[in-house]
């Protein structure tokens, strides 16, 4: 995976805003979304294969003790992406990756836990465009017809009723994006949207054809304080991100810490 590394706030914009401009329409457009990592070491991997790199297989397991189990509040999620969205944002171990079209709430994730503030951080950038490119040729066609670089729930409703769909359309793995159904505050706020692959064995960039999509921008840990606090400044925080009183406890917590005496760089002291 290719790797910039950056040194301060200003180079962050540079790099993430990199060729977004769309010369057809002289506008700022790009194809490309973001994730953030507190360590630059994390991989793409999935919480379902790190939760149970074992046995993948427990998969059906684990989505048909979610649906029992959490039935009384899952009666309106009708359509299985829906479903498999709404336990990924509650922390069940799934297939899919959480991304954003929005590279400073990426950066958010990649500054939020203070207990990784002697690490690097990152924003991985993946170029969806190159991505769609090893679809499937029905999948592909799907995404010219709608227009879009992006799978929508009822285009997903059309085109695979489950993860073993998936598995039939084609032999070789293939991965795309999705965006669920804005049920929760939180999915809206952080502009989410998920990856997943057809065969769970394989990661988004482990994809054959795939490394070519993903570029790392490297925040070091001596520049992580001060990409922290201009997003504090402009409410890119758990205020926003994490609606609700945990969000805000969160957020408070870490804005009165004494975090400046150990994470400033010297000259930002001075």
């Amino acid at each position: 995976m290719r790797e910039i590394v950056i040194n301060g706030w200003d180079q962050l914009q540079s790099a993430a805003f990199e060729g977004v401009w769309d010369p057809n329409i002289l506008r700022y457009r790009n194809n490309r979304v973001y994730r953030g990592v507190s360590d630059k070491q994390w991989d793409l991997t999935p919480s379902l294969n790190r939760c149970c790199p074992h046995d993948l297989g427990l998969e059906k397991q684990i989505l048909r003790s979610f649906k029992k189990y959490g039935y009384a509040e899952l009666q309106d999620a009708h359509s299985f992406w829906q479903l498999v969205a709404t336990g990924q944002q509650y922390g069940l171990p799934t297939r899919l990756l959480d991304w954003s079209y929005s590279p400073l709430v990426a950066a958010h994730f990649a500054t939020a836990e203070l207990d990784l503030y002697s690490q690097d951080g990152a924003i991985v950038c993946c170029d969806m465009e190159k991505i769609n490119n090893l679809l499937p040729e029905k999948y592909s066609r799907l995404l010219y017809q709608e227009k879009c670089n992006v799978f929508s729930m009822e285009m997903l409703d059309h085109a695979a009723e489950g993860f073993e769909s998936l598995e039939d359309i084609s032999e070789k793995p293939f991965a795309f994006f999705f965006e669920p159904a804005s049920t929760r505050n939180r999915i809206a706020n952080q502009f989410a949207l998920f990856s997943l692959c057809s065969d769970p064995n394989f990661l988004i960039d482990g994809i054959p054809g795939a490394q070519e999509a993903f570029t790392r921008i490297v925040i070091p840990d001596a520049a992580k304080l001060e990409i922290r606090d201009k997003l504090d400044y402009i409410n890119i925080s758990e205020r926003m991100l994490h609606p609700g009183l945990d969000g805000i406890c969160r957020w408070i917590a870490r804005r009165y810490a004494p975090l400046g005496p150990r994470y400033s760089r010297e000259e930002h002291t001075k």
